[in-house]
């Protein structure tokens, strides 16, 4: 009786090169194609039709290797399963898993674009993706989030929790929120690695016990006018914002972003929305007399903005005031610390009451008495006050010994 099954041998399968089927046994068959590829069939009957299942190609699957895949393909028919529809079944099942993994930085981009419409200005966004991208993605932006754990979290904050603490701080809520984001989405389950109390505060050290005060470096109020008086030498957009940066004493955000709607010439007002301000809170400043010459020399360029950037509709460059005073060899000096620079003129050589001082910085109120007393906003003497501060930055005096003078320098 001629053999039933295991009728091939390895030397005939690695032989042959005639174009055909050739069967094994018990449903096991060697395919040669015309192009001389020779690959495993499993053929078998479901409901009265002839299937063909592949069992991979010879190069790969041996002939013993075929025959076991084909028992178990039998023992997936006497189960009444199909072997073709259940790995077809599997095959999306995986896809549709693979689908659902999400990579932390997928994660972050995700909540970022969720959530950057309820914050109150872009640059709060870009604020989010610059220390994501800077610190978080290298160590973990590529890995699915699910695989996100503590140590993981611990190598991006340990290197610069004591050395770059307010980043580190800020960077590791920014981490807490994006995992916690992820976890709702169904992208992860468990615990929160990210989390501080009870968790995160067990290894790394109080930000307290580690953040170094670090004051804005400001100008002494005695050489604000020489420094006025060498600012207004120079040519260009920064120089004028930068010069209307001290006469108000506002925020460098508040000044780039200023916009012409805001402002009142004829009342010699400028008027911040709350949106653009750090306390959310609308913000009236009185303008002096130079405020308003500088104005008057922007107003005919026209725009949205006052202070306008280099491209169409976009604001001067955050970094352009800066960018100013290093070419003015002061890089020893922030744009910021301008406001210090009033606060302690107003303190030291003026009568000015300490809540007058605090409102022109638009600082937050800080008791209930200091509160009341700001609700009449004390707008007419503040006028005078802004008045009188202007005539101090006019003023040269006569510099001491360690007074550092200005090298006048022509902006690019």
């Amino acid at each position: 009786m001629a053999k039933q099954i295991e009728k091939l041998t390895p030397e005939f399968v690695a032989t042959i090169d005639k174009p055909g089927m050739y069967p094994d046994g018990l449903g096991l068959y060697l395919q040669v194609s015309k192009w001389n590829t020779k690959s495993w069939l499993f053929r078998y009957s479901r409901n009265y039709k002839l299937r063909s299942f592949g069992l991979g190609a010879c190069h790969t699957i041996t002939l013993m290797e075929a025959r076991k895949r084909a028992r178990q393909a039998r023992q997936m028919l006497l189960d009444g399963a199909d072997p073709i529809d259940t790995k077809r079944d599997s095959r999306q099942k995986e896809q549709a898993e693979q689908a659902r993994v999400m990579t932390f930085d997928q994660c972050a981009t995700a909540y970022i674009e969720a959530k950057k419409h309820g914050w109150k200005n872009a640059k709060h966004a870009e604020q989010w993706t610059n220390t994501i991208d800077t610190y978080a993605s290298p160590v973990i932006g590529k890995l699915p989030v699910a695989d996100v754990d503590t140590a993981l979290v611990m190598k991006i904050l340990q290197p610069i929790w004591t050395t770059k603490t307010e980043t580190a701080t800020r960077l590791r809520g920014r981490i807490e929120s994006i995992l916690g984001w992820a976890t709702v989405s169904k992208y992860r389950t468990g615990e929160n690695p990210a989390r501080w109390r009870g968790h995160l505060d067990n290894l790394l050290a109080k930000r307290s016990k580690v953040k170094k005060v670090a004051h804005h470096p400001a100008l002494p109020y005695a050489e604000i006018g020489a420094f006025v008086a060498g600012l207004r030498k120079q040519d260009g957009m920064g120089a004028l914002a930068l010069e209307y940066t001290i006469l108000t004493a506002a925020r460098t955000g508040e000044v780039i972003g200023a916009r012409w709607d805001e402002v009142d010439i004829g009342a010699k007002t400028w008027t911040i929305p709350p949106e653009r301000m750090k306390a959310e809170k609308e913000h009236l400043v009185p303008l002096c007399g130079r405020a308003i010459e500088i104005l008057e020399e922007l107003r005919p360029l026209g725009g949205e903005f006052v202070f306008p950037g280099l491209k169409p509709g976009k604001t001067l460059s955050n970094m352009a005031m800066l960018a100013l005073l290093k070419r003015l060899e002061r890089g020893d000096l922030t744009v910021h610390g301008f406001r210090s620079t009033f606060r302690d003129w107003a303190a030291e050589q003026t009568a000015y009451p300490h809540e007058m001082a605090e409102m022109a910085l638009a600082h937050a109120v800080s008791n209930k008495t200091e509160a009341a007393y700001r609700r009449g906003n004390l707008f007419k003497k503040r006028v005078r006050m802004m008045q009188d501060w202007q005539k101090h930055c006019d003023t040269v005096q006569k510099p001491a010994d360690n007074v550092r003078a200005m090298k006048a320098k022509t902006a690019a």
